[in-house]
């Protein structure tokens, strides 16, 4: 089982899709890296794991429990 998943996550601002279906597991004791170019959407996506934005569709658990 995943420690940290994100199913399908898609969030829009207005009419602009800042992350469009994005799916990711992250196993216990992986070292991750989320990288792209700037206006890619990686600090809207750590923007939604921690639950500052909320995501329009899509799932996010943390160790089983259902972030959302």
């Amino acid at each position: 089982m995943s420690l940290l998943s994100l199913e399908n996550v898609t969030l829009k601002f207005g009419g602009v899709t800042a992350v469009n279906n994005l799916s990711l597991s992250i196993n216990e004791g992986e070292v991750f890296a989320l990288v792209g170019p700037n206006g890619a959407g990686k600090s809207t996506v750590f923007n939604m794991i921690s639950r500052f934005y909320t995501p329009a569709r899509g799932k996010i658990t943390f160790d089983g429990q259902d972030l959302l």
